[in-house]
């Protein structure tokens, strides 16, 4: 993982399959604008590379890997480094791995038997618009959502507030001048209202904040 120009979008790929990753390596370099720059066979080799000086803009996560797999390193990107975007790569398409996946906190899902084409489409979104959703994708969460009983949740001022940052592409750390509160009370909002919501990562956040008005996608 190197520092290169801010006009390259820097990705790191962590898969533990090697002929597939120096594969995809060749096939992201292919794509303008786009440079790997680091990867790593699991999830624990790839921490251990990290650091909060040679963060990448992308992660290409595989799920299944030993050691560390794409759910632990997910759930660990986003307790610590949630202005990595993630895009998941997985030649799994059922709605278990898929809403385990999204509620780890991954910002896309992307099928390994994908054409090329769709890839660098997903890394285009995320990149821009910050996450990338599939019809496939939609489909399930849409399906997760209407068969969920609707319980009533009441929100106070700031936690709505909070919402809102939430579904943009501002890291946590920014919302505390905007909210006009310690960065402490950053961190209580967003576990409070983790509990109240029932979800686990911000992609939950966001999505409850969509489905229920509070933020509107123009």
């Amino acid at each position: 993982m190197i520092s290169t120009t801010q006009t390259t979008t820097h990705v790191v790929l962590v898969d533990d399959h090697l002929l597939f990753r120096k594969g995809m390596v060749e096939l992201v370099n292919g794509f303008a604008g786009y440079q790997v720059v680091g990867e790593a066979s699991n999830g624990r080799e790839f921490v251990q590379q990290l650091s909060p000086q040679n963060l990448p803009d992308i992660l290409l996560l595989d799920i299944s890997m030993p050691i560390m797999d794409g759910f632990e390193t997910a759930r660990w990107m986003e307790q610590r480094y949630p202005e990595v975007k993630i895009l998941a790569l997985s030649m799994h398409n059922d709605e278990e791995t898929i809403l385990k996946m999204l509620k780890a906190g991954v910002n896309g899902y992307v099928l390994k038997n994908a054409d090329p084409e769709e890839l660098q489409a997903a890394l285009q979104a995320i990149d821009q618009e910050g996450t990338y959703y599939s019809s496939h994708v939609t489909q399930v969460l849409y399906n997760n959502l209407v068969r969920k009983k609707e319980v009533q949740v009441e929100l106070n001022e700031r936690e709505v507030e909070f919402l809102k940052l939430a579904c943009t592409e501002l890291p946590y750390k920014s919302f505390s001048p905007l909210l006009q509160v310690h960065p402490r009370v950053v961190e209580g909002i967003r576990e409070g209202l983790f509990k109240k919501l029932n979800v686990t990562s911000r992609v939950g956040l966001v999505i409850y904040a969509i489905k229920h008005g509070i933020y509107t996608i123009e």
